[in-house]
């Protein structure tokens, strides 16, 4: 099969390859999927590029997420999930056969099925983005009457974190940097959008009321300003790292009687992730998830959709191995 691979990390263009590989054959408990789609993710390009270190097990098929249809099981596995078509997560999360690749190989519970008339682009869209906004939403509870403030909806784990809040019953205001954001976050169904870098941002969030929850992705940058319109006895839960740590206002934070939650998808419980993906095809059954704007690359083009990601492409970059 034509597969992507790395063997050892560093810039894209001098580690990626797109090679023919030994088409992988499913073990005990696992199947195997002819991959449509191959979402790309923050997480891809940073491992590849060694800022994140992961071992490589002689080499590296990258992207964790993906959207096919089963064509063989291992022992163990169920002979009628043949044919059916899947959403994958953590494909490559201690693996070698990522979605970057004609097929790939992952344990049964990895390859979710499908509701009938979802598409490829956004079943490739949702792993890693859906279910890190699925833990972050509902990891202190539901959300059913509460008011969630999502920092950067138009990103994709903001964008299903709207979607997700906005399904499981929640009020939701979002922060953006600009209009074509803004539009992105409006469509995504958020009740209220706020453009962070104007005047008054704060006035605006408080002004729809106190936030019982906050999905956070720059917590040095935003946490005085999550702090300033969260209600008592609430939780601020972030899933991303920066270069700068915050300095942490410990009185404020005390006297607000906040919970800092940290999320990283790999440490999650199994259980944990079983519900997620449980829920979100739920969600997807009832029409409540939408796709981002896609940019699709060739397989032959790893480098640039790598590349596109790292720089911070709006909207979804898939991979077509073809």
């Amino acid at each position: 099969m034509r597969a992507a691979f790395y063997d050892r990390t560093g810039a894209s263009a001098d580690v990626l390859r797109v090679e023919d590989v030994d088409r992988p054959e499913p073990g005990p408990g696992e199947v195997r999927i002819r991959v449509e789609y191959s979402g790309v993710n923050p997480t891809d390009w940073k491992s590849r590029s060694g800022l994140t270190v992961r071992p490589i097990d002689g080499f590296q098929i990258p992207h964790q997420d993906g959207a096919g249809v089963i064509d063989a099981v291992g022992a163990g596995v169920d002979s009628g999930r043949v044919g059916q078509r899947v959403w994958t997560f953590l494909a490559a999360g201690g693996r070698k056969w990522g979605t970057a690749a004609q097929w790939s190989v992952v344990p049964d519970r990895q390859a979710v099925t499908l509701p009938d008339g979802i598409s490829g682009e956004l079943a490739a869209s949702l792993g890693v983005p859906a279910m890190t906004a699925h833990r972050c939403l509902f990891a202190d509870g539901p959300v059913a009457g509460k008011t969630v403030l999502v920092a950067g909806g138009a990103g994709a784990v903001g964008h299903f974190a709207i979607e997700l809040a906005k399904h499981a019953g929640a009020r939701v205001v979002t922060t953006v940097s600009g209009p074509e954001k803004a539009d992105l976050a409006a469509r995504a169904g958020a009740d209220l959008v706020v453009n962070y870098r104007e005047p008054g941002a704060a006035e605006a969030i408080k002004g729809f009321g106190l936030v019982d929850r906050v999905v956070e992705l720059a917590l040095d940058a935003n946490l005085q300003l999550d702090l300033s319109v969260i209600a008592p006895n609430s939780e601020i839960v972030t899933y991303a790292s920066t270069p700068a740590d915050p300095a942490l206002p410990v009185r404020a934070c005390m006297s607000a009687n906040v919970v800092l939650r940290f999320v990283l998808l790999y440490g999650i419980p199994a259980a944990a992730l079983d519900h997620a993906a449980a829920d979100i095809t739920t969600a997807l059954a009832a029409g409540a998830l939408s796709e981002l704007p896609v940019h699709r690359y060739d397989l032959a083009d790893i480098v640039a959709a790598q590349d596109a990601v790292e720089a911070g492409a709006v909207g979804k970059v898939l991979v077509v191995p073809g």
